[in-house]
This record gives structure tokens, sequence and C-alpha cells, in this order.
């Protein structure tokens, strides 16, 4: 490996020295697919010494889906003394290359950064942009479209005197352009030097898009292992879960059977005694253990749904009197509003009344000393033909905490000292399956679920 020096066949208009160029062009741009250096080597061999062509060049590519252009890079030559010429001696048998240190140094350069905040959006507004994109046709400076445009004087702020843009076409796609200039020594691009840069952008062009290709190959490439990963994580956990249900079904047998002759104990002692505390702690413990194992299996297993029209008002008025004697033992007011609106839903009566016992005990447990709970049913109309109910639950227990609003529906999480946290995951699955939707915020006084299930035409 070694520096590059003045290339004895670098002379403006010698077609020997034109085809030993783009040949050293093909092979230093074949060297390699990460687009980034991929970039820097091609701005690099237009603006290094030995290729005697340009002292200055900017990179632009265009964002299809913004469809703005967009500075990727500007190179000048001042920089280029580290490029190396690797290979034979032979010079038709080596490539250019550039060492890491040297593309930090080019992007750390305030005219590469200068491109790199540029943006201009394609339309037909500029003349220079409407030629290199539509026409895809080279322009220069000195041309009439370029005297009086007023929207391409980003070009004229990077470039001072005259200029050259190219355009970057591959599969008869303009994919972006280079722009290239002589700052330092003024001297003019002669036709010769725009031919032979038309012939470099097209290999470019073609280079740049089999990277951005590749690119988007070992991306969707690791999109794909990664969604493997998933599919096995999810077969493990299918099988942890079968062999869980297998578990609870095995356990929940004998508890039952615990708690059972625990209660015939129960009975059988005196209330004053220690033994009679005893078995009272089991009875309620094996109670709590059976809740824990049916809210397990019931999330284990795959929900059966038959679907019938149900009037939600009445689901919602049966949990309200299930629940009457929690609602005095904690001193909590319900209230109950509606609109008069139709309320027949189509789903399994069974399913949603767990749904609506399940918040109405939730607010219970946060409502200890007493509140508030208000059920509020209104009517939505989604569509001419499509309308929904809507049913908030909302209580005065003080709300939920923002950073664990996101977690609210997550299986196993819980922010009580007792239970499984599996009662709301179970009622978010359950509204899922019957085509609606469930939602949690924070008022000012406590937490409101918002429950939303389509009506029956």
């Amino acid at each position: 490996m070694k520096s590059s020096d003045s290339s004895p066949y670098s002379e403006p208009g010698n077609s020997v020295a034109e085809l030993i160029l783009l040949y050293q062009f093909s092979n230093t741009m074949l060297s390699t697919i990460r687009l980034n250096k991929l970039t820097h080597l091609i701005l690099t061999a237009i603006t290094t010494p030995s290729s005697n062509l340009f002292e200055r060049a900017a990179l632009f590519m265009r964002n299809e889906k913004s469809d703005v252009l967009q500075g990727m890079l500007g190179i000048t030559r001042r920089l280029e003394a580290d490029l190396q010429i690797v290979g034979d001696e032979d010079i038709l048998g080596s490539r250019w290359d550039l060492s890491d240190e040297t593309i930090s140094r080019q992007r750390a350069t305030y005219f590469s950064m200068h491109v790199r905040q540029t943006r201009i959006d394609i339309d037909d507004s500029c003349a220079l942009i409407h030629q290199i994109f539509s026409e895809r046709k080279p322009c220069r400076s000195d041309e009439n479209i370029c005297h009086h445009c007023q929207t391409c004087r980003f070009i004229k702020a990077l470039c001072n005197g005259a200029f050259v843009a190219i355009p970057l076409v591959c599969h008869d796609k303009t994919i972006g352009m280079i722009v290239v200039d002589n700052p330092d020594t003024g001297r003019e691009i002669s036709n010769v030097s725009m031919t032979f840069l038309r012939l470099f952008a097209n290999q470019a062009g073609m280079a740049i898009e089999n990277s951005m290709l590749y690119s988007r190959i070992e991306e969707a490439h690791l999109n794909l292992k990664d969604a493997r990963e998933r599919l096995k994580h999810g077969e493990r956990m299918a099988a942890i879960g079968e062999m869980a249900a297998n578990l609870v079904h095995e356990l929940k047998n004998p508890l039952v059977t615990i708690g059972g002759f625990a209660g015939r104990l129960l009975k059988s002692l005196p209330v004053e005694t220690q033994q009679h505390h005893y078995a009272d702690t089991i009875v309620s413990e094996a109670c709590r253990l059976e809740k824990m194992l049916a809210d397990i299996l019931a999330f284990s297993r795959k929900p059966t749904i038959c679907f019938s029209a149900c009037d939600l008002k009445e689901i919602i008025q049966d949990c309200l009197t299930n629940c009457a004697t929690t609602f005095e033992d904690h001193n909590i007011k319900v209230s109950l509003s509606d609109d008069s609106c139709s309320s027949i839903v189509s789903g399994d009566a069974h399913q949603l009344k767990q749904v609506f016992l399940n918040l109405i005990l939730n607010a219970c447990d946060v409502m200890q000393e007493g509140g508030e709970l208000l059920f509020t049913l209104t009517q939505k109309e989604v569509a001419p033909d499509k309308k929904t109910i809507i049913v908030c639950v909302e209580d005065s227990g003080g709300g939920i905490q923002k950073e664990i609003m996101p977690q609210i529906f997550n299986p196993f999480f819980t922010t009580k000292n007792h239970g499984t946290g599996l009662g709301l995951a179970i009622a978010h699955r359950i509204i899922i399956n019957h085509f609606g939707t469930i939602d949690v915020h924070s008022s000012a006084n406590g937490a409101v679920f918002t429950v939303s299930l389509p009506l029956v035409a």
C-alpha cells in the first residue's frame, strides 16, 4: 500500500488516461459495499491530484419518501494526501483506498458539514433541479437556466464560481447528483472533464444503488432473524404455558380438598381458640390460591366465545347487584348514567360480565375508605351504518401513576400486595376478542377505564 502520486496517464483529453482512470474508479467502487465509505471513495477519486479532474465535490442523495434532495458529503482536494493505492504495481490492477481516520477528517470539515445541512425540495421551481431529475441531463453554472434562478442559491452558496452538476442515474431513475468545481485555481471545467464526469457518474450511480440494495437486504435479513428468534421464543412460551396449565390443573384439585376440610374443621372449632384462627387462615389462603390458579388457567387457555345478543346495561346491573355487599362494606356510592341509547351487543355475556366485575373489584380495592364509582354509557356513530357503545368506569381512588400506565394491561403486572396481575390482562383480551377496545387514563379524582364495543345493527 502506498500513497497516490500524480499519474502519468492523467493528461486531460488523453483517451488512454481516461480509460485507465475509469478502470481504477471501477476497481475502487467494487472494493466496498459500505455506503459511507463508498461515497467518500467516489468523491475523493474525482478530487485527488492524481486524477487531475476537480478540486472540490459534493454529493446529494434523493430521499424518495419526502422527495427532498439531501446533502450527504463534501470533499475538498486539501485532504486527499492520505489516498492510498492498493494492489499490483501494474496500474490496471490497482485501486484506491481510504483509512477510517481520513474518512473521519473528511466528514469533519466545514465544507462537508455545510453540505450535510443542505436540504432542497425536488420540484419544478428550480430549472437546475428539473434538468437534473426530470431530464437527467448535466447542468453548468454558465448555462442560461442558472443566470436568474433564485432557487438554486444553495449551490451558489457552496460553489462561489463556475460549477457542474451531474445526475446519478441507475435503472432509469435519478437517485442523486454530484456537484463539482475548482475553487482553488478557478480553472474552467472543460468539456472533456465534463464528459469524463458523466461516464464516471454512471458507474457511481450503479455502485451506490447496489450498496443501498445490499443494505436493505442486510436489514431484511436481520429482521427475519429477529422474527425467527421471536417465533422460537413464542414456541417456548407456548410450551411453558401448556405446562403451567397442566400444573395448575394438578394443583387445583388437592387445594380444593385442603380448603374443604379446613372449612369443616373451622366450623367445629370454638371461635376464641387459636386453632380456629389457624384454620381460618388456611381457608382464606386456600381461597386466594384457588382464585390465583383459576386466573392463570383462564389466561393460559384459548378462549372460546359463544356469540349472542347481549344487553350491556343488564350485564352491568347484574355486576352491581352482585357487588352490593362490597359497596356497603367499603362505603362506596355507585351511580349509573346513560343516554337511553341502545346497548345490545354481540358477545358472550359471561365473559363480558367478568370484565366489568374485574373493573368494579379493582375500584373497590383502591377505595378502601369509601368513595364514588360512576358508570357512564354513551353511544357513538363511527360510520353511517356502524355504531358503538362506550362504557366509562370512573372511581375516586386517586388515579394511576403515569409511568405505569403503559403496563397496566400487561400479564402478571400488579400494584397490589395480593393477586396475580392477570385480571386486567384477561379483561383486555376478552374485549379485543369482542372486536372492541379498552383504555385507561387518570382524571382529577381517580382512574377512568373506557370500554368500547360495537352495537348490533
